[in-house]
């Protein structure tokens, strides 16, 4: 059993003592010999002490287990990026190396092993014997043979046992006056100076750049942080005519700058020459330092500071460093529209709620940074539709201020941006309104020409021939409708004629002063020497006619609301309007020429904002559910844009600026030159009798991809006497002409069809056979049919059409054709 007497309790070892003595007096007891009791005492003493002294030995740790240190721990400690430190043992072996001395001397090996001369092996010998000796020695300078590189060492005797040895080694850098510069202008230091409107650049000899401050990179790419390093610094100025510099980012329209030229001395070097020595660049703001007056000793230069920003139509308003508005003059207030409430207290309480924390923070960064110069898109609170862009610049020397803004009044530059992007919108939606028509008519000419094919078979008398006419009857009203759109999308058939507009204006007075009423004053006049202008009458008549309802339910809506009897006044003017006139008005996507002009104003409620720029979309109404399709001011305008004209809406204002009435101005060209007759098959050249003159017959070719369309078409023309014969597609039409077996009188084809359309059928047709006439089906306006196909003895035949309509037309063409073969 193993002992330790240090740790076994007082209690324990009594115990023992008193055993022991107690055995010994028994032995002597029955014995009856003093001397064999002593001899027994002093045997189990010493078994004891024999017994402590083994437990003892027990308890101590192994000698090898004193002689193995932890290296990971010590590894950990020894790691230093700027030192190279060496364990070695008493045989002068590696027991551990840092990484520095790795990455320097690639392995871990000896010093008495590295490429060193034989003067650098001895010191490094009488260095390692010191060492062992009194603990510590050094060593001035080891030179490695390759490379050149020169390091300092320290070694210090180690260990429980002192039986190791510690290497310090530290490599010998020639100093140099821009050492640490590079890393000083990325710093905090760097940072301050920035604040405080100086930057700086470490500039090599061949002009790039070393290193420079966050602040420069911000003024020189508008981002912090970039980096410059690499780049040419002359690169980033730019001069004036009179030699000021300027930083080439921010041009004319920043801060002048002076430049400081340090040129950084290395004659004292040993690694490189004087004249490799890089500069440092010093660039200044040209107000830093110098005080204007704006602080409180400087009062009488703010009344002058502010009466010249007052002075300026451009918006312009000062903050201070925290973003609070200091001054702004009438011109800021006008663009922000706060004449009457007054400059807030920031300027994020002049935008909307998803714009405040934008602009508060660029305030804050102009305020608080370099001083440069930008601008940023808002939307001011009162106007959320349309985004404004303020321009922030900071600046230095101001005292207080720290921020100018700047805005300019854009309010006509936002009429002019609605008026584009109506037109644009109403151009868009005209397309798709003209191909939903062309579309619909197809379908349309199928139910008419059904309806007309039904009736051949039934009386008057028949039970189904009212049901038919009624279906007929809707067919034409929804044919009336697709017309009304063809309209507003500019693709209807016009037959303009040179006019003056109060012979149309007289044409329809009558009908309007019936429409109008005895409650409402319907009053005309006209200008003197208006020019004529060229448009269809009819077309130009409805536009009158939808104009003039138009206005007469809104008196009647607004008198209905007042409660007043007398419900307002109609007047119709004729104007005639001069270049000069027009570029008065300043109205962009109306060209600089002579106009006569067709005013109609009512005395009602006028036009709510959040409507005028919708009034004349398709299908857009404010009268009650049942009382408007929506078409009459989109037909308005696709009448007066295909007439080549423009037309406006807006409200007459009173006295106290309130809408007393809204007021529709139609601008026509004045025509000029001689007249060109329209080719619509009926007109000049008396074709309109010719119809009767032919006897019936003849061969027709119909080209046609609708299949109801071609089947009504077909069938009418069958009854009709004609010998038809059908094709699916242009292809298929030009393929039967091509063959050559039938011998056709006329072709009558669709215009619009996959893969070959009808014009391109006609011209290939046209090769074979140059005198065959063409008559084209189409629910597009026929102008623009003859602006796109240039095909000579071409007529045309709108869609839809009934029975008769095609039969006639049909008869009127081959008529044509006989007179002119005649």
């Amino acid at each position: 059993m193993q002992f330790n007497v240090e740790t076994r309790p007082a209690s324990t070892l009594v115990g023992v003592a008193a055993a022991t003595v107690l055995s010994a007096l028994l032995v002597w007891l029955i014995g009856g010999n003093a001397l064999i009791a002593a001899i027994y005492l002093g045997g189990v003493v010493a078994l004891m002490l024999a017994m402590v002294v083994l437990s003892r030995s027990l308890s101590q740790p192994s000698v090898g287990e004193l002689e193995q240190p932890d290296w990971s721990v010590t590894l950990a400690g020894i790691e230093n990026n700027r030192r190279a430190i060496l364990i070695t043992d008493r045989a002068n072996r590696v027991t551990c190396a840092n990484k520095t001395y790795q990455d320097w001397f690639r392995d871990p090996v000896p010093l008495a092993e590295l490429p060193i001369d034989a003067n650098t092996r001895a010191a490094l010998v009488d260095a390692t014997r010191k060492a062992w000796r009194e603990g510590y020695a050094e060593v001035a300078e080891m030179v490695l043979t390759t490379g050149n590189r020169r390091f300092q060492l320290s070694v210090t005797r180690a260990g429980r046992a002192e039986d190791y040895l510690v290497w310090r080694i530290a490599e010998i850098v020639a100093e140099r006056s821009f050492d640490g510069i590079e890393g000083w202008l990325r710093g905090p230091v760097g940072t301050m100076m920035s604040h405080a409107g100086l930057e700086m650049a470490l500039v090599a000899p061949d002009g790039l750049v070393l290193g420079h401050t966050s602040g420069l990179a911000e003024r020189a790419t508008g981002e912090s942080g970039q980096s410059l390093i690499g780049q040419e610094f002359v690169q980033l100025l730019r001069s004036d005519e009179r030699d000021r510099i300027f930083f080439a980012r921010e041009g004319q329209q920043g801060i002048p700058q002076t430049l400081v030229h340090i040129p950084l001395d290395e004659r004292g070097a040993r690694s490189i020459e004087a004249d490799q020595a890089p500069s440092l660049m010093l660039l200044v703001d040209a107000g830093v330092g110098i005080g204007t007056g704006w602080e409180a000793g400087g009062a009488a230069t703010i009344p002058q500071l502010e009466a010249l920003l007052s002075a300026l139509p451009l918006g312009l308003a000062l903050t201070d460093r925290d973003g609070r508005f200091m001054f702004a003059n009438k011109a800021f207030l006008r663009a922000v529209e706060r004449e009457q409430a007054g400059l807030p207290a920031f300027p994020s309480d002049l935008v909307v709620r998803e714009d405040k924390a934008a602009i508060s923070d660029s305030v804050r960064r102009f305020a608080r940074g370099v001083a440069s110069s930008g601008d940023m898109a808002v939307r001011l609170a009162g106007d959320k539709e349309e985004p404004v862009s303020i321009g922030l610049a900071g600046v230095r020397g101001l005292g207080d201020a720290a921020v100018l803004l700047s805005i300019s009044d854009s309010s006509e530059e936002k009429r002019l941006r609605r008026q584009v992007a109506q037109a644009t919108k109403m151009q868009a939606v005209g397309q798709l309104a003209g191909g939903v028509a062309h579309d619909f008519n197809n379908v349309l000419t199928a139910i008419i020409g059904y309806c007309d094919l039904m009736l051949l078979r039934h009386s008057p008398g028949d039970s189904d021939y009212d049901d038919i006419q009624q279906i007929k009857a809707n067919s034409n009203r929804a044919a009336s409708l697709t017309r009304q759109l063809l309209a507003f999308s500019r693709q209807q058939t016009l037959r303009p004629v040179v006019l003056q507009l109060p012979d149309v204006v007289s044409e329809v007075s009558q009908l309007l002063k019936r429409l109008m009423g005895a409650s409402i004053e319907f009053s005309i006049r006209h200008d003197r020497e208006l020019g004529p202008v060229r448009a269809d009458p009819q077309q130009l008549e409805q536009v009158i006619i939808n104009l003039a309802v138009n206005a007469r339910d809104a008196m009647q809506q607004h008198s209905a609301r007042a409660g007043e009897d007398k419900m307002g006044r109609l007047t119709l003017a004729t104007r005639r309007v001069s270049a000069r006139d027009v570029r008065k008005m300043g109205i962009d996507i109306m060209p600089a020429d002579d106009y006569t002009a067709l005013i109609v104003q009512d005395t009602g409620g006028g036009i709510p904002a959040s409507v005028i720029n919708k009034i004349f979309e398709p299908f857009f109404t404010t009268k009650e559910q049942g009382k408007g399709t929506g078409l009459g001011l989109s037909t308005v305008y696709g009448i007066v844009k295909q007439s080549n004209g423009f037309i406006f809406a807006d409200n007459v204002l009173g006295p106290d600026g309130r809408p007393q009435g809204a007021r529709f101005t139609v601008y026509l060209p004045v025509h000029r030159g001689e007249v060109v007759p329209t080719q619509n098959g009926r007109g000049e050249d008396g074709e309109e009798g010719r119809t009767s003159e032919w006897a019936g017959g003849g061969k027709l070719l119909l080209v046609e991809d609708e299949d109801m369309v071609r089947a009504v078409a077909e069938r009418a023309l069958s009854r009709a006497g004609y010998s038809v014969t059908s094709a699916r597609d242009g292809e298929e039409g030009l393929g039967i002409i091509a063959n050559g077996k039938d011998q056709f009188d006329l072709i009558v084809s669709d215009v619009v069809m996959p893969a070959m359309d009808g014009p391109a059928m006609a011209r290939a047709i046209r090769r074979v056979k140059p005198h065959i006439p063409i008559l084209f089906m189409s629910g597009y306006a026929e102008e623009q049919l003859r602006n796109q196909i240039d095909i000579d003895n071409m007529y045309f035949l709108p869609k839809p059409f009934s029975v008769q309509q095609i039969n006639a037309r049909v008869a009127e063409v081959l008529a044509n054709q006989m007179h002119e073969d005649a």
